[in-house]
């Protein structure tokens, strides 16, 4: 999630390595990033401009001009949110050392002011050289970021340092930069419930709905990104996280979600409550299944605790409570009620009547509600840019608290 929406420019040069980089835009393109790419003229010898064009879903770029348009290098350093040059020849690394510029991937870093990362490729006797050493030293002192060689295989044939880094490294070293880039939810805890409860008929039946938990996990992940440790309750679900900064606790019916709630809320400054809670479970539960005898089964059911409810009872002022609420009807109307009877600060909204949103969706259209009356609708959109935007208002929401 750290290369979210991020705008990538590789350069591309000549080095064997280069037929690595039609994997590192897949990689960098499934982290979220935009790839625009840039070749020099040597770097076609060794990769396709076609590939770079199929996997970026951008036209590669290899002249300044193509005899009839301008391919403008100052809007493209002005566009990157990071450029890499990924491989970086000896014969590149010296170009920019001593800002010369023959070339559209050196245009493109002399105008560049995003932050720019640079992974060599080159034969260890030449990686070892003063002069490459010199260059290096150089360009790092120009405050770019060099992503290490490794110690590997050559394309000569020996064994030393010199490769490139592997792409996975490449996108984690990105990754990573940016994960530092803004954490405000530096040393804050936090708890995010998700996915659907079971409660249990028989000990083969349940009452439950069809929550996936990928809102829920996205807004975790979200908070994670943002520096928080957070504490996700998940319901019986497929989904799963693996961000370093979450640790999920599995529950499956509503009384147990409550009860791991209850005791993760007391030191979480920021709850978000995302799980589809059942409102009712069954009076009593067999113990062995049920025979089907009758052409009716009658079941008593009795509320579940209200989570939401429970939680807004026991607030502090220093804690921020935000809440899901999955409308029909009158939404907007509801949310408002929600918001007040449940003392949260945040209501994110829900119509099952928008389509592509709701459960199982990869995408959801929300409306934020707010304590002060403010309502900002969301365009249809992934779970992920769902959970940065509630993310992003919950912060603010605890700056207006901080400065009230």
């Amino acid at each position: 999630m750290y290369l979210q929406g991020k705008k990538i420019v590789l350069a591309v040069t000549g080095s064997i390595a280069a037929y690595k980089t039609p994997h590192f835009v897949r990689l960098l393109i499934k982290a979220g990033a935009e790839v625009k790419v840039l070749m020099t003229g040597a770097a076609s010898h060794f990769v396709s401009p076609l590939s770079l064009t199929t996997v970026s879903k951008h036209p590669v770029l290899e002249n300044v001009s193509d005899g009839a348009t301008w391919n403008n290098h100052v809007e493209l350093g002005l566009w990157a949110d990071a450029m890499i040059i990924a491989p970086c020849s000896a014969n590149t690394l010296g170009k920019i050392a001593n800002g010369l510029c023959d070339n559209l991937v050196c245009a493109v870093y002399l105008s560049a002011r995003c932050p720019v990362f640079i992974a060599p490729a080159m034969d260890e006797d030449m990686w070892i050289h003063r002069s490459t050493q010199a260059n290096i030293n150089k360009v790092r002192g120009y405050g770019n970021h060099i992503i290490p060689v490794t110690h590997g295989e050559l394309a000569s044939g020996l064994i030393g340092e010199g490769r490139m880094a592997e792409p996975e490294d490449m996108v984690a070293h990105l990754a990573d930069f940016f994960s530092k880039e803004n954490k405000q939810l530096h040393g804050i805890k936090a708890l995010v419930t998700a996915g659907p409860t079971y409660e249990h008929i028989d000990p083969v039946r349940f009452i439950g709905n069809f929550s996936s938990g990928k809102m829920g996990i996205a807004v975790a992940e979200a908070l994670a990104d943002k520096g928080a440790q957070v504490t996700l309750v998940l319901g019986p679900s497929h989904e799963r996280t693996y961000h370093s900064m979450v640790t999920t606790i599995a529950v499956e019916s509503a009384e147990e979600m409550y009860q791991a709630g209850i005791k993760a809320f007391k030191e979480a400054h920021i709850s978000v409550l995302a799980a589809a809670v059942a409102d009712y479970k069954p009076k009593e539960q067999a113990t062995e299944k049920i025979k089907k005898k009758e052409n009716e089964l009658v079941l008593t059911l009795t509320k579940t605790d209200d989570i939401l409810a429970g939680l807004g009872k026991i607030k502090a002022p220093w804690q921020t409570l935000v809440g899901f609420a999955l409308e029909t009807n009158d939404e907007l109307e509801h949310a408002r009620e929600k918001l007040k009877e449940k003392n949260a600060d945040m209501i994110v909204l829900n119509s099952l009547r928008d389509e592509g949103a709701g459960f199982g969706y990869d995408t959801n259209k929300v409306t934020l509600v707010k304590r002060d009356g403010d309502t900002i609708p969301l365009p249809l959109q992934s779970k992920t840019d769902v959970a940065i935007a509630i993310v992003n208002q919950i912060i603010e929401l605890r700056h207006a608290k901080t400065t009230a």
